[in-house]
């Protein structure tokens, strides 16, 4: 039997039968419990996970869109690149509070991005979760993927009665929510772009794809010029104190080179005319 042949009724039922797979192949297979952009406004994602405000807008640390001024962020959509450029960062620990949603299993992606440092070890700092895991030790961004680069961490661990296990270890829940701090280690200040909690089948969950650029590039990269944002109306905040320039050289001995070589070369021609 062909399809235009099939009555009305028969037809209303395939079409609704294959709108229901097809809506359930569509739907995602985790639960988005909470997003933030930190330093930024809010913001949605490709994937359709609504990024929250960061709370601690002129409460805690340093909110900053310094990284606007890469203007390609590698490993990332030019629509979430946002995600990647506005950041929080403090000259000591801080940390953000997160509702869970009952018992189950967990991802925590924490988003990075080195817009300012130009080299390794120059920023390096610690996570912890609930106030006993740690979680990421010396993570050095730019060590990881160069400068201007998006890098996610993945903490996974679940959640039962009230307990937080993490690994070989666990933690007692309180008032049903989690913190996660960024602690300050001994080169530069912590930092976090962006974090998101999925609970849930987390086989599928959003992923960075592969880095496909050559990081010994990353040392030669000049960031582009753009307009400043609303964010800072004067200058961007910048991701740590400013660095010297190592570059930077005094080129007066330089114009007094051709004077030292003229005169060098003056002596042995007069001593040679004289003989003459």
């Amino acid at each position: 039997m062909v399809l235009g042949n099939w009555p009305r009724v028969e037809m209303q039922v395939f079409f609704g039968v294959a709108g229901i797979l097809l809506s359930l192949t569509c739907t995602r297979a985790y639960d988005v419990i909470y997003a933030l952009n930190a330093g930024g406004e809010s913001h949605v994602d490709r994937h359709g996970i609504t990024y929250e405000r960061d709370p601690l807008m002129g409460k805690v640390g340093t909110a900053s869109d310094y990284g606007k001024n890469i203007q390609l962020i590698a490993r990332v959509a030019d629509a979430d690149k946002i995600l990647y450029q506005t950041e929080r960062y403090h000259t000591a620990n801080f940390g953000y509070d997160i509702p869970l949603a009952g018992d189950g299993d967990y991802v925590l992606i924490l988003k990075f991005s080195e817009v300012y440092f130009n080299a390794p070890n120059m920023k390096v700092f610690d996570v912890t979760l609930n106030g006993e895991h740690g979680v990421v030790g010396d993570l050095d961004i730019f060590q990881q993927v160069g400068r201007g680069t998006a890098h996610d961490e993945y903490v996974y661990f679940s959640v039962s009665r009230d307990r937080l296990y993490y690994k070989e270890d666990e933690s007692e829940i309180r008032d049903n929510r989690i913190r996660v701090e960024f602690i300050k280690g001994y080169r530069d200040n912590p930092k976090v772009n962006a974090l998101v909690l999925l609970k849930g089948d987390l086989e599928n969950i959003p992923q960075l794809p592969r880095q496909m650029v050559d990081r010994e590039m990353e040392f030669n990269f000049e960031p582009d010029p753009v307009k400043p944002s609303s964010l800072d109306s004067s200058s961007r905040v910048r991701s740590g104190p400013p660095q010297p320039n190592p570059y930077f050289m005094d080129d007066s001995s330089m114009m007094l080179l051709p004077i030292f070589i003229a005169i060098g070369a003056f002596f042995p021609l007069l001593f040679c005319l004289c003989k003459l």
